[in-house]
This record gives structure tokens, C-alpha cells and sequence, in this order.
């Protein structure tokens, strides 16, 4: 599959992964100094950013496959992930299939308890993509109106003054165009984290101020990987690598070290 990437850095490969609607650059933020330890791929998942879309029908092991492929076309075997939201969720389930050195999800999605939550999430995130749609002229009349743009913002920010406009109005654009959108939406409407732990070192952060996937799904998460490391992102939003850049390249730094002092354990 052609998947748009971009690739920085040296060392042990990095692979990251962003949410439903995103595109690689939701990771601009903190690529650089990841770089500066690891060989770091900043991938637009397919359907998003630049990628083409998978067939349909979209399932979620569709698109672990098609990752897993990439790892290949890439000649990587077992990097470390780092996903957000949708890419937190495929970062999981990749690591818990014996795929990853380490994983970092940040606010993973399938962690909901009850429909409740995620049709929250998806109905939310459809209508932030509705604002896309709107005229050029709107979209930038809407982003440059300050405390529009803080209220839109903070959907998805905890700090949404900290975000670029040019960069809110681009991510816009690109989530009311991506082709992928409404196929991942419906195959998440079914589904749940439910694959076995990881048995690599796993990182879940969470931020508090995530109005997406709120941060009681946390709770969940810790009660289904207790082994893994749960970690507070303290006036973080769901898209947290804007909020507090060197809180989120220490974590999934932090993360990928513990994969050289504990050796993963097979997968069966």
C-alpha cells in the first residue's frame, strides 16, 4: 500500500500513529525531539492525510494488517508505537499480537464501558468534521475569532491558544476531506479493547481534560491492562502533543527505555 509517512531521527525505529480524521502531522509537535533518539515514521493512516483508503468493508484487523504490512515494507521488525485515539487503539492491538518492542497509547479509543460513551465520542468527532465542511471562508472567519476558536478547540485541546491557527484550520480541512472517515466510524461503533495484554512495556496516558474519550474510560483501561503503566496527563486534551510537547516526548520516551532493561516474553 503507497502510505504516506515522514520519516526523522535515527536509532531504533519509532512508529506513530494518529486518531480518526488526523494526519501525520498531529505528531509535529514532538517529532523532532523523539528524532533525537529514535529513526521516527510519522505515519498518515490509510484513508487519512495522504493515504489511500483500504477496501471496504473497513474492519479493525483490516487495518492492524495493512500496518503490519508497512512494518514490512519498511523492514522493521517489532518497533516501538506510540499511537493517539484511533492510533493508541491499533498501537495496542499491535503490540498485543507481538508486533511492538514498547507501546504508548495516548487515550486510546475502545476503552468506553458503555455505548454511552462511545457514541459520544463519534458523534462529537462528526461534528467537528461538519465544521470542516463549511466554506473556506467560514472555517477561517470561525478560526480567527479568538474565543470561537478557543471554544472549538478545546474539544480537542487543553490548551487550545497553544495551537496554530493554520494548523487547527489544515487539520480541518484534511478531517472533513478524508475518505477513511465514516468507514472507521462505523467499524468503531462496535468495538471493544478486548485482546490480551501486551507483554511488551505498554504505557496508557491519559489526559484530563479530554472531551472525546473521557478520562473515566482510564479507569477501565487500568482494570483490563493492570500491568501496564497508567500515567495522568495533567490539563492535557484528547490530542495532547500541542498541550504539553515535552510531557508527551518524555512518556513515550520513557516507555521505549523500559524495552531494553525487560525482554518481551513470547506471544503465543
Amino acid at each position: 500500500m503507497n502510505v504516506n509517512y515522514e520519516r526523522r531521527g535515527s536509532g531504533t525505529p519509532l512508529v506513530l500513529l494518529h486518531g480518526i480524521g488526523h494526519r501525520w502531522q498531529a505528531w509535529e509537535p514532538v517529532l523532532d525531539k523523539l528524532a533525537e533518539h529514535h529513526d521516527v515514521i510519522a505515519v498518515d493512516l490509510p484513508g487519512f492525510g495522504e493515504s489511500p483508503s483500504l477496501p471496504e468493508p473497513y474492519s479493525v484487523q483490516a487495518a492492524i494488517d495493512a500496518t503490519v504490512d508497512l512494518f514490512g515494507e519498511f523492514g522493521l521488525n517489532r518497533p516501538h508505537l506510540a499511537g493517539n485515539s484511533l492510533g493508541g487503539m491499533l498501537a495496542l492491538e499491535l503490540a498485543s499480537a507481538g508486533h511492538a518492542s514498547s507501546v504508548t497509547a495516548l487515550s486510546p479509543a475502545g476503552f468506553w464501558a458503555t455505548a454511552k460513551g462511545r457514541n459520544w465520542a463519534l458523534r462529537t468527532l462528526s461534528m467537528i468534521r461538519a465544521t470542516g465542511r463549511m466554506s473556506e471562508r467560514t472555517r477561517a472567519a470561525v478560526m480567527n475569532t479568538k474565543p470561537l476558536r478557543l471554544v472549538s478547540g478545546s474539544l480537542l485541546f487543553g490548551h487550545p491558544s497553544r495551537v496554530p491557527v493554520s494548523a487547527m484550520l489544515d487539520d480541518l480541512t484534511a478531517m472533513a476531506a478524508a475518505p477513511g472517515f465514516d468507514a472507521v466510524a462505523r467499524a468503531g461503533r462496535d468495538y471493544f479493547f478486548t485482546s490480551p495484554p501486551p507483554t511488551v512495556p505498554a504505557t496508557i496516558a491519559w489526559g484530563t481534560r479530554d472531551r472525546i474519550l473521557w478520562p473515566v474510560q482510564a479507569r477501565r483501561a487500568a482494570q483490563l491492562l493492570p500491568a501496564a503503566r497508567h500515567v495522568t496527563l495533567p490539563k492535557c486534551g484528547h490530542v495532547p502533543m500541542h498541550d504539553e510537547p515535552d510531557l508527551i516526548v518524555r512518556t513515550i520516551l520513557e516507555t521505549s527505555a523500559l524495552a531494553s532493561a525487560k525482554p518481551a516474553k513470547e506471544t503465543a
